[in-house]
């Protein structure tokens, strides 16, 4: 790709770049330092974000959560989105549809996602759907 890839996130997969400094996908997170990838965000994500962030399992205070979203959100390019959403398939979780919308309006390069729900809607959707393992593989990326 001779253009930096622009990649909506799902919260799955920011939270795991985030919180697990020494996990997988430590490397998604030093891409976007690297401005390698440009992560596309709205409103609904970044909201998204935000309460996971929340979630008792993190035990983050809200100083890290603070300082979670400072190594993430000035790496974003922020879509204004429309206010007639745009038409996506139909998915088993309304948390997942701002994703779809924003891969769409964003004219996103992947989707990526961790939860693997996603994955079924891969040959109906416009932008591909793959996960973070298998983008880190795309040759080129």
């Amino acid at each position: 790709m001779s253009r930096t890839p622009r990649l909506v996130l799902d919260t799955n997969v920011v939270l795991s770049a985030l919180v697990f400094t020494r996990g997988g996908l430590a490397v998604l997170r030093a891409a976007w330092r690297s401005k390698t990838c440009r992560p596309l965000a709205s409103h609904a994500t970044i909201a998204e974000l935000v309460r996971a962030l929340c979630y008792p399992k993190f035990k983050l205070a809200g100083d890290e959560q603070h300082e979670l979203l400072a190594d993430y959100l000035p790496y974003c390019t922020t879509v204004r989105m429309p206010a007639k959403a745009p038409r996506t398939p139909i998915c088993r979780d309304p948390h997942d549809v701002p994703f779809l919308e924003l891969a769409l309006v964003g004219k996103a390069d992947y989707l990526l996602i961790g939860d693997r729900g996603l994955l079924v809607l891969a040959n109906d959707f416009r932008c591909p759907i793959v996960t973070p393992e298998q983008w880190l593989q795309l040759p080129g990326r």
